[in-house]
């Protein structure tokens, strides 16, 4: 069996070849790092506009890499949800072209649950049933997986995501874009209790949700005061902006880690798969290996290159394919915060 798998929820355009038994014959990702930078965030509209560039070169790229053609292909599967709509579209044409010319069946990704898939590839290992949390730029949400189909929303953020805050509190402290990198990179020299940031739900049990806006509020406070602020004219020492970076970076592994453990409690489940772009973070993979050892748990970190948007978490289409989960070709996007 040979899959193709398309990938063009945000800013990333990839493509993948992936067999029947999850041997990644090639991966191709195109970042959009240098198109955004000027804006220190992804428009979507730019986004979309670039996908459309690299959609076909990205797949044909794949597929020369896996050696193969259209015509040795079994499915052809895509990310429809959730994510920005513009960019969605260009996949799902993309792959609903390639199902009509060759005949092919067409499968639904969610990308949420492709993110915790990619702990079953790289672990060659069957990982479920396991509590999943995905921690990225547009998501912080928690799952219990019955398996590889089965996903029970159970919590996630209620404003922004982690990733999100990383990446506008790095534009506070006027670092690069993309931000969450740049931050974690000078945190490394900074004391993280130096500023005694909010941990929104901590301290509540019956909650697994998440909450970072507080978080985000509390550093713009600290560093700049209530009001209109244009952070381009702070002068901050590099010490300052070090500590604020560790502070606030401590005070967000706090609440994702607690919550995390929190959800093995709740489910009795002794397995926790991490995938997204903040799981890419070396604090906060520390963090939860620490604490999943002391909770008796078997952790699971996807590797830094399947944290980040890829196609061959696309391989969950797989396990879809195998339980005759195919779409019609009239299937459709479904954008925005998704929770199911």
């Amino acid at each position: 069996m040979l899959l193709l798998t398309l990938e063009s929820t945000c800013d990333e355009t990839a493509a993948a070849v992936v067999t029947g038994e999850l041997e990644v014959l090639s991966s191709v990702v195109a970042s959009q790092d240098e198109l955004h930078r000027r804006f220190r965030g992804v428009v979507p509209e730019i986004a979309a506009r670039a996908h459309v560039e690299r959609i076909l070169p990205v797949i044909d790229e794949a597929l020369r890499r896996a050696d193969v053609t259209l015509d040795d292909l079994d499915a052809v599967a895509v990310a429809n949800t959730p994510g920005l709509a513009g960019s969605l579209l260009v996949g799902l044409c993309a792959a609903k072209a390639l199902c009509v010319a060759k005949d092919l069946p067409l499968v639904a990704v969610n990308h949420l649950h492709a993110h915790i898939y990619a702990c079953r590839i790289a672990s060659g290992e069957d990982v479920f049933p396991c509590v999943g949390l995905i921690v990225s730029g547009g998501h912080s949400s928690l799952y219990r997986c019955a398996g590889p189909t089965d996903f029970h929303y159970l919590g996630g953020t209620i404003d922004d995501a982690a990733g999100e805050a990383f990446d506008k509190v790095a534009n506070m402290l006027g670092l690069p874009f993309p931000g969450g990198p740049a931050l974690s990179k000078i945190a490394e020299n900074g004391d993280p209790a130096a500023y005694d940031f909010p941990r929104s739900f901590l301290n509540d049990p019956s909650r697994l949700d998440f909450s970072f806006s507080g978080l985000k509020t509390a550093v713009r406070y600290a560093i700049a005061g209530p009001g209109k602020q244009d952070f381009s004219t702070l002068d901050l020492d590099e010490t300052t902006k070090a500590n604020v970076a560790a502070s606030f970076q401590q005070a967000a592994i706090d609440c994702i880690a607690a919550k995390a453990m929190l959800a093995l409690e709740r489910t009795g489940v002794s397995t926790l798969c991490v995938g997204g772009g903040v799981a890419a973070n070396r604090r906060l993979r520390k963090r939860l290996e620490t604490d999943a050892a002391a909770a008796g748990a078997k952790l699971h970190i996807a590797p830094p290159h399947l944290c980040t948007d890829n196609a061959v978490m696309g391989a969950i289409a797989v396990e879809k394919l195998k339980a005759g989960k195919v779409e019609s070709l009239d299937l459709d996007i479904i954008p925005g915060l998704v929770r199911q």
